[in-house]
């Protein structure tokens, strides 16, 4: 009875691991949200449950139940990510044009102060194991180390490279995609500075990255088509698999143990990890294109997407020699995914 009692037990683990990769992901809603300004990162801060919107100038903020607007952050010049202390009662912008972060309190949505970042701060993240924010400068390729209580900057990581998505795992070490590198840095949280470097080949131009903090694994989602999975301790590239094309964005759900990749072509990626060593596409989803970046609702399991209609792109400059195209007006929109 005991063999056979732990027997079922496993048939049935496997079962629920099976029916929730099996559960396919449908677009469920469009919130059209309209607005000016393009876009970029999404936050849900889920003790206050509000969701913040990188929207070029300024950040839209949104309760997260009823997806309406219920206020705005103002004088945010490029924005890119928002980083939230839900402890601490703050959050932070990175403001790639200006150079600063700015400091604002979650419950007046006022700027409180403004912080001297590095050049084009990029992807933002707030680490509760040491209280700070790290913003990954995407132009200075380093990192802007900010005392998340006083709003002083703790230190500059330097890193060389064009940092774009970061995470952390919560014990001391925070991750980075370097862009042209091809690799991932790894940081020591509390002491500030690079312990290693990983690259991920065959991936290449990494940008959106999640984290499976449980099993240690880090999903890297690259330009060239392809997720890397990533063993978070030892930096070995374990597994790669197909994704869409265009993604910026990467996203993963412990209770499903699915990551997933945003990807601009108008498809998101889902990935089941049946086990640590085992991972298989299991579905595509059709969402819309342009929508690259996304956020996952730990409340819902749901995975929400911004995206528009875009015109036709502007024509080419020396500086700016891959101009994106034209987001035509009032057509904003937040893709809600569920299963």
């Amino acid at each position: 009875m005991r063999h056979g009692g732990v027997v079922g037990l496993l048939a049935l683990g496997t079962l629920i691991a099976g029916t929730a990769a099996a559960q396919e992901y449908q677009v469920a809603k469009r919130a059209k949200l309209g607005g000016e300004g393009g876009w970029d990162y999404l936050t849900v801060d889920d003790t206050a449950r509000r969701l913040y919107v990188s929207r070029s100038s300024h950040v839209m903020v949104l309760d997260a139940d009823t997806l309406q607007v219920v206020g705005d952050i103002p004088d945010t010049a490029g924005v890119h990510g928002i980083a939230i202390a839900a402890e601490l009662g703050k959050g932070f912008t990175s403001n790639g044009r200006a150079d600063t972060l700015t400091v604002f309190d979650t419950q007046t949505l006022k700027a409180t102060g403004e912080v001297k970042a590095g050049a084009n701060p990029d992807a933002i993240l707030y680490d509760t194991f040491t209280k700070r924010v790290f913003a990954f400068n995407g132009r200075s390729g380093d990192v802007t180390v900010v005392d998340a209580k006083t709003g002083a900057v703790a230190a500059t990581i330097p890193i060389g490279g064009k940092l774009e998505f970061g995470q952390t795992d919560g014990k001391g070490r925070v991750f980075v995609n370097v862009e042209d590198k091809n690799e991932i840095a790894e940081l020591d949280a509390k002491g500030m500075k690079v312990l290693a470097r990983w690259p991920i080949a065959p991936c290449e131009e990494p940008t959106g990255l999640a984290l499976d903090a449980a099993h240690r694994l880090l999903f890297s989602v690259c330009g060239n088509g392809l997720m890397a999975v990533v063993d978070a301790d030892t930096g070995k590239v374990v597994a790669t698999l197909p994704i869409g094309a265009g993604s910026d964005g990467a996203a993963f759900d412990p209770t499903t143990q699915n990551a997933f990749s945003s990807n601009g072509e108008g498809t998101l990626s889902v990935v089941h990890e049946s086990a640590p060593d085992k991972f298989a596409v299991v579905q595509t989803v059709k969402t819309q294109r342009s929508a690259r970046t996304i956020t996952l609702d730990p409340k819902t399991g749901s995975l929400l997407l911004p995206a528009a209609e875009l015109g036709p792109a502007p024509a080419a400059t020396p500086g700016q020699p891959r101009p994106r195209p034209t987001v035509v007006p009032g057509t904003f929109a937040l893709l809600v995914v569920s299963r």
